[in-house]
């Protein structure tokens, strides 16, 4: 593993303020996938600090956020400006957005996003892998067991010009794409545990979801093995490219 040059997690939110008070926050669920032995650097776009400059990384995860894609934040503008030239000029750094990343990452590429016509996904839930996915150096991870954690109200309604979609179930006909060789999103969570899924949930009672609809969802939460490779994978494709 390469530690000259360290990832940048580019935290753009944080989760529930009862959940990181039991199992940590975003950044610390992604730095725990990538691998200990992964060096990492924290960025919080949201406080608008200044963003790294491309040569200092090794790669780029974009986080989840409660905030939505469409309300085009200021600090979101600045983050998609950084995050195009990233694309189109650092062509050796390896990029992976999830959740709201993904859809920033769709957002800054030209696709389209939007409230999913058939509102909240949240839980553990089946993907669909196209021929491209099961062949792909990350989603190829979950081919056998196509099975990850979601929970999102908007999505990537159309995918960037060029993207490759990867994924997609009855909900999102988007749930993965490629973009190139190196930039990947993603809608689902990589980096959620069994229980922190089961802590959303519970956190969304009364907020989105009825009772009724959480005792619905629970019994399905289960462990992704499988997805939560994905991390470690990135982590191995971003030192091979530096090494």
């Amino acid at each position: 593993m390469n530690h000259s040059k360290p990832i940048a997690i580019i935290k753009t939110g944080s989760t529930f303020p009862q959940i990181s008070a039991h199992y940590g926050d975003f950044e610390a669920w992604i730095h725990r996938g990538l691998g200990s032995a992964t060096g990492v650097m924290v960025i919080d776009a949201q406080r608008g600090g200044p963003l790294p400059a491309l040569s200092e990384l090794a790669g780029v995860v974009i986080t989840g956020s409660h905030a939505m894609v469409t309300d085009q934040a200021p600090w979101m503008r600045t983050l998609m400006r950084w995050l195009y030239i990233l694309v189109h000029e650092a062509v050796q750094v390896p990029v992976l957005g999830l959740c709201f990343g993904h859809q920033l990452l769709a957002r800054t590429l030209g696709g389209e996003v939007a409230d999913n016509p058939m509102g909240l996904e949240v839980g553990t839930v089946a993907l669909r892998l196209t021929g491209a996915g099961r062949q792909d150096a990350l989603l190829g991870a979950i081919a056998g067991h196509p099975w990850a954690q979601v929970v999102h109200r908007q999505s990537v309604l159309t995918p960037p010009p060029g993207a490759m979609v990867l994924a997609s179930n009855g909900h999102d006909a988007c749930q993965a794409f490629r973009y190139g060789d190196r930039v990947w999103g993603v809608q689902f969570h990589p980096e959620f545990s069994a229980d922190v899924m089961r802590a959303y949930l519970q956190a969304l009672r009364g907020e989105g979801l009825t009772q009724q609809q959480v005792d619905s969802h629970l019994p399905e939460v289960r462990e992704c093995d499988d997805a939560s490779t994905i991390l470690g994978r990135f982590a191995r494709l971003t030192a091979a490219q530096v090494a």
